[in-house]
């Protein structure tokens, strides 16, 4: 039986055509898998020559809050789907978009809304799901914070503004004295000014993974669940697989299937679980590939970025591991434009390891500019040969 799904030609009438917004290091293995599929890919972030903007068809940089400018420039490029690689995006732009059957958006606008949002999906997640959550509270103001630890969240717990991205503006406060500082950093790590905030009982878990889950034309899909360490919010090194006992794994898949069938659409989702033992516990989704995800490109026959771009397209999915593996990320260091790479053979002599330097215009002291990533016949010795390489890896300014 011949496919229903067709293909077109890029920079053609025919073209398959495709919007990213978001083209840091994420969106760029996004446009890549999609080049690769013959697919037209316009990418856009809000700073020019972003590390997407280098291998799309075209590139835009605009401010993608901005629902007016949002709205423009998907009508002037005409795109059969929308996929938000970020969350700092003027949804309601997106949801006009697909009300009015101009573009298919990714998963779905509703879902673009809702995990922007910390507190749209914790209520979606506990509330109308009835998922196993940290205890929670939302506050807008500092006396708020503290009456809701003292009502029952308790200390330790975890602060962070409902709006915010990699762990931006995100304390663990482990008594009163840390409560100033906490809500200021909240504040300003906020995406919006004068944001509302979440805090979280601290929970007591063995360990975290990302449940990469991939809702495609035949079904629902789950990968080999993928451990990672995180500092300040932000990861810094990721393995597949996570040893899980089966109850533990059957769990992860059993919420992680539960939200992601609750927001819909197409596309991979990045789950967030906290486990303890047996026990399950959701903290958060993206819809869309996950940092921890890069590991993918070096343990699954497809990575984390092709089955999304295949699930949104409608084609067959993959998901078998070929391989443990690791990643581990290689940050800045110096705040500098135009930097370079030292260390780069050094890097690559470690065996079963390969690169990706993002390309970004400006490294940071903690920007990511790149990842190692690596294989091996165990975990251990994956995330060994990843961090030896990351390593070797020096960022200098130029």
């Amino acid at each position: 039986m011949r496919s229903s799904i067709r293909l077109g030609t890029p920079l053609s009438p025919s073209a398959t055509r495709v919007m990213l917004l978001g083209a840091g290091e994420l969106g760029k293995e996004v446009v890549i898998a999609f080049q690769r599929l013959g697919v037209e890919v316009v990418a856009v972030d809000r700073y020019p020559d972003a590390p997407g903007h280098q291998v799309a068809h075209r590139a835009h940089a605009i401010d993608m809050t901005d629902p007016v400018a949002l709205a423009a420039l998907i009508e002037q490029e005409q795109p059969q789907f929308v996929i938000p690689e970020i969350e700092a995006i003027a949804t309601q732009a997106l949801q006009r978009i697909e009300d009015a059957g101009v573009a298919t958006v990714i998963p779905t606008a509703r879902a673009a809304r809702l995990t922007m949002d910390r507190e749209g999906i914790r209520r979606l997640a506990a509330e109308e799901l009835g998922l196993p959550t940290s205890p929670y509270a939302f506050a807008d103001t500092l006396h708020e914070v503290r009456a809701a630890i003292e009502d029952g969240i308790g200390y330790p717990c975890v602060l962070k503004p409902v709006m915010s991205s990699s762990g931006k503006g995100q304390s663990v406060l482990r008594s009163t004295d840390d409560l100033h500082r906490a809500w200021d950093h909240a504040m300003a790590g906020g995406r919006v000014a004068g944001t509302r905030v979440i805090v979280e009982g601290f929970v007591d878990f063995d360990y975290e993974i990302t449940q990469l889950t991939v809702r495609a034309a035949d079904g629902t899909h789950f990968c080999a669940p993928i451990g990672h360490v995180q500092r300040d919010g932000d990861y810094v090194e990721s393995w597949q697989p996570q040893p899980m006992s089966e109850a533990a794994a059957a769990a992860a898949r059993d919420v992680s299937g539960r939200i992601t069938e609750a927001l819909g659409g197409r596309g991979l989702f990045g789950v967030e679980l906290f486990v303890r033992g047996d026990d399950v516990l959701f903290s958060e989704v993206s819809p869309r590939p996950h940092d921890t995800g890069l590991v993918t490109l070096a343990t699954q026959r497809l990575s984390e970025f092709e089955l999304h771009a295949r699930a949104i397209l409608g084609l067959p999915v993959d998901v078998t591991l070929r391989s443990p593996g690791a990643s581990a990320v290689i940050y800045g260091g110096v705040d500098a434009k135009a930097v370079a790479f030292e260390g780069v053979a050094e890097a690559l002599a470690v065996p079963g390891t390969d690169l990706r330097l993002f390309g970004k215009p400006e490294s940071f002291t903690k920007r990511r500019m790149g990842v190692a990533v690596a294989s091996a016949d165990d975990v251990d010795t994956a995330r060994s040969r990843a961090a030896q390489a990351a390593a070797a890896v020096r960022v200098v300014a130029d």
